[in-house]
């Protein structure tokens, strides 16, 4: 239980506790040696294991060339690699479920990052100064009544 100061001159003898300092992130490894996350991104959900290797991306056991077609989403899913400087490092393995291509890149981006940080935690700081351990909270906005969808009207019709 906290001490308790009659005097002020008595605050200056408390000692500092754990929540004054900043914390300590550990590693967070299974026994197999992969570090495990789950990244989100509109509906879409991913679950990553991280674990040393020659730099192989697997998701839902397709390859990363196969199963995200275009460039851009795969230059979204390996910028944590590159920032971090590990690209071909590490051997990712992904399920993704939801949502459409965007957000499982978004969602594995994101999962990939915060698996990073529990295998390598010094690596915090640099993914989160590019907000890659942030989870994007933009959803769709649902449909209200009296509209055609969640901002739209009918058409306006005078006669």
């Amino acid at each position: 239980m906290a001490e308790t100061v009659q005097s002020l001159e008595g605050l200056g003898s408390l000692k500092t506790t754990a929540a004054d300092e900043a914390p300590k992130y550990v590693q967070k490894i299974d026994p197999q040696g992969r570090a495990y996350a789950t990244g989100k991104r509109k509906d879409a959900v991913a679950r990553v294991w991280v674990k040393p290797g020659a730099g192989k991306i697997v998701i839902n056991d397709r390859t990363l060339e196969t199963y995200f077609a275009r460039p851009v989403l795969r230059m979204l899913i390996q910028q944590p690699l590159v920032l971090a400087n590990r690209n071909g490092q590490y051997d990712v393995i992904c399920t993704v479920s939801g949502g459409g291509l965007s957000g499982q890149a978004g969602a594995v981006r994101h999962g990939l990052s915060k698996a990073l940080t529990n295998y390598e935690p010094d690596l915090r700081g640099v993914l989160k100064k590019e907000g890659f351990l942030t989870r994007d909270s933009r959803v769709v906005e649902r449909k209200k009544y009296g509209r055609a969808k969640a901002r739209r009207s009918f058409q306006f019709s005078k006669r």
